[in-house]
């Protein structure tokens, strides 16, 4: 018999009215989101881009490259009432991630528990 310990959850939420994939991480500090991702789906993300305070970021292979903070306002749909946050996503340079990553420093914030 095996187990497998699971860190993430994958989400849809809705960002400024367009589906967005949302992984909910147990394993990560920071919430992230990869430069390719800005670029294909956020218009004039450029322009929105805030300073990063912490300058130090790693994933498991290599040293990841900050472009700056972004502000998104996310709803996570629940049959109860959707569940409005305003999260600062980490832009990163070299990240591989395929849409939004929300880390432990906003699940503390916001008390969530997966």
């Amino acid at each position: 018999m095996a187990y497998i310990h699971v860190t993430a959850t994958k989400i849809t939420v809705c960002i400024d009215n367009a589906q967005h994939p949302l992984i909910i991480d147990r394993g990560a500090h920071f919430s992230i989101v990869a430069r390719n991702y800005l670029y294909n789906h956020f218009p004039n993300w450029e322009n929105q881009l805030l300073p990063t305070k912490e300058k130090n970021f790693k994933s498991a292979s290599e040293k990841m490259i900050s472009i700056g903070t972004i502000i998104k306002e996310i709803i996570i749909p629940h049959k109860k009432g959707n569940i409005r946050l305003n999260p600062e996503f980490v832009g990163l340079y070299n990240a591989r991630i395929q849409g939004l990553l929300l880390g432990t420093d906003y699940q503390r914030m916001y008390g969530i528990d997966i």
